[in-house]
């Protein structure tokens, strides 16, 4: 019985301890609560939390717009201006809202790219947090009395596929009456698709960047809207007018463009004529191809007379009517140049994430695909094996010690190694055969030199430094303030400028092709011209066996063109630009001739001809 008792107490002993702890749980939940799921507002102060959370969420909203809607940028990219030659400046302008390319031809002709990272762009959202939410509105509370005072922001920011979750370091000091709190951290959750469709854009982007879809495309609607090859049997030369087939080809490229789509798209139709614009992009999202007539782009075609295709008959020469026909074959050679934006749709078409690519059309064909390297959010196996010990200096031209940055290439990958300290890196580099040395440093040209890392070695780096002058244009001697383009092309730095707008350069020590391009306005009238040429085609029948000729023609017409630009001057010049020169002077004086004043497009290909044989004086001062 003693033993049976003591067993019934011992278990109530139990039960008493876990209600304890039960309880005990309770209690320490409720107080610390705060600390475990977040901060508890008194019900006095909640509206003014409130207000601030809505505030937060508000912003981020705002920043996800403005990366979506500026191709992942918040904070665009420096401008890039294009040239006559190439019309892609490094932004599209849609809808008065600048648009970063994420590929483009430069002024120069040189392949560019704007991918951002996911970490960039969570980066740039994360400053824009810090800057806009210093601006949250209180007004209406500080009229109930409410004192609120917030700290120094730091975001903290991560883009899932469906997600964007923040994480805000910042005291929150809001007080009223005899409540008062402090709230240090502010986490919010805020959904939105846009790492989504940042993923597929990417995914799109590099499958044109190695299928070149929309050059084929291109090439198709060249083909198929404007004479490139043929054969046709008739005496008379066939005659086009180059203006008219840009225009039908601008046309036919925009109609093109917007009907493209991806397969997954809703509104497919079963016609075999739709399906030609039915692309399998590999993602799930509707998306949208645009483009414009309006938008720059440049046409080109060769072999061309002014605004004229002409081919001419074979088989009316003397003695060829033997064949007993004629026929006129075509060969003409395009260059084409337009941008596309492409935009990709979220399930509920709620979010746009759209960016813009050049497409580039070289002599019929599509341009070279560009070697993308879209793995920089994966983590690289060549960067990760790392076991060559390399010490890398860095110096000016006066073996002064430089700070930069060290990266290095090999097989299409970049591996970031370091940054130097008092101008050295010793750090290990992976091993590659004739890979590169890739060096940044702040006031310096790039380097890129040839190193091999299979044995451990030093390196030294002597880098070329920047320096800005202002570019001072002469035309005959006499200071010239209207629009010219100048340009210095060097193996290590170019530069394009449109003067008078811009006036300076970053220029270091080498030689350069500088050319100087200068345009006046002009009503240049080009009047509409009807002439008639006549050929001597074989007769028909039996005549034409032996030889026999007869006189037919044709008429010729030009339509009338106006060009409000026209090449006034410029010219020229192979010049090697001195360390000295640019140390010692603050302007670049470039003294160019004129030309005459064009009044016929004969007169106007003359002075193109002229410009190429004219030198231009380079001096420093």
């Amino acid at each position: 019985m003693n033993k049976r008792a003591m067993n019934s107490r011992g278990q109530i002993a139990i039960f008493v301890i876990i209600g304890i702890l039960i309880v005990g749980g309770a209690i320490a939940y409720f107080v610390l609560r705060d600390s475990v799921a977040g901060v508890q507002v008194p019900a006095n102060l909640e509206p003014v939390y409130s207000n601030f959370l809505n505030c937060l969420e508000e912003d981020v909203l705002v920043g996800i717009d403005i990366l979506e809607s500026q191709g992942g940028y918040i904070t665009i990219p420096d401008f890039e201006p294009g040239s006559n030659y190439m019309p892609f400046s490094s932004q599209l302008n849609f809808l008065g809202n600048a648009i970063p390319y994420w590929y483009y031809l430069s002024g120069n002709n040189i392949q560019r790219e704007q991918v951002p990272k996911k970490s960039e762009m969570e980066s740039a959202l994360e400053d824009y947090l810090e800057n806009k939410i210093q601006n949250c509105v209180y007004d209406n509370h500080y009229q109930d009395g409410f004192e609120i005072i917030q700290g120094s922001p730091n975001a903290e920011i991560k883009i899932e596929r469906e997600k964007v979750f923040v994480s805000l370091d910042m005291d929150l000091s809001i007080s009223r009456s005899e409540d008062s709190i402090v709230v240090s951290k502010h986490d919010i959750e805020v959904k939105s698709q846009m790492g989504k469709l940042y993923e597929s854009a990417l995914k799109i982007y590099k499958q044109e960047q190695e299928t070149l879809f929309l050059e084929n495309y291109a090439v198709d609607t060249l083909r198929l809207y404007a004479p490139v090859d043929g054969v046709e049997l008739t005496c008379a030369p066939k005659i086009w007018n180059a203006e008219e087939v840009f225009d039908d080809l601008k046309d036919a490229i925009e109609v093109n463009t917007l009907s493209l789509r991806n397969k997954n798209n809703d509104f497919i139709l079963s016609d075999s004529a739709n399906k030609y614009f039915v692309l399998d992009l590999g993602v799930d999202e509707s998306v949208r191809f645009i483009t414009s007539k309006n938008w720059p782009s440049a046409f080109e075609v060769a072999p061309s007379e002014g605004p004229v295709l002409r081919a001419n008959p074979v088989g009316n020469q003397p003695g060829m009517g033997i064949i007993g026909f004629c026929y006129v074959k075509h060969h003409f050679v395009y260059g084409v140049k337009y941008p596309v934006l492409i935009q990709v749709y979220s399930e509920d078409a709620t979010e746009i994430f759209q960016f813009p690519m050049a497409v580039v059309i070289q002599g019929n064909i599509p341009r070279e695909p560009l070697n993308i390297n879209l793995a920089d959010e994966i983590p690289k196996e060549f960067c990760k094996d790392k076991n060559s010990l390399m010490q890398v200096s860095l110096y000016d031209s006066n073996l002064n010690s430089v700070e930069g940055k060290v990266a290095y290439s090999c097989l299409g990958e970049v591996c970031d190694i370091g940054a130097t300290s008092n101008g050295v890196l010793e750090d290990y580099f992976p091993q590659c055969v004739n890979g590169f040395l890739i060096v940044e440093a702040e006031g310096f040209a790039d380097s890129h030199t040839m190193v091999s890392s299979v044995d451990s070695s030093s390196v030294d780096v002597i880098l070329d430094r920047l320096y800005e002058r202002e570019v001072e244009l002469k035309l005959d001697s006499k200071v010239y303030a209207e629009q010219a383009i100048v340009s210095f092309v060097s193996d290590k730095v170019s530069a394009t400028i449109i003067y008078p707008e811009q006036k300076s350069v970053e220029l270091v020590e080498g030689q350069y092709n500088i050319s100087v391009s200068v345009y006046r306005e002009s009503e240049l009238k080009i009047s509409a011209t009807t002439s008639q040429q006549c050929y001597e085609v074989p007769r028909s029948g039996l005549g034409g066996l032996v030889g026999l000729t007869e006189e037919e023609c044709v008429d010729l017409e030009i339509p009338e063109q106006i060009l409000s630009n026209a090449l006034a001057g410029g010219g020229v010049q192979a010049h090697y630009i001195l360390e000295g020169d640019l140390q010692a002077n603050e302007i670049i004086e470039i003294n160019a001739k004129s030309l005459p004043t064009p009044k016929s497009l004969e007169e106007l290909q003359d002075n193109y001809i002229l410009y190429e044989e004219q030198n231009l004086r380079i001096n420093f001062k």
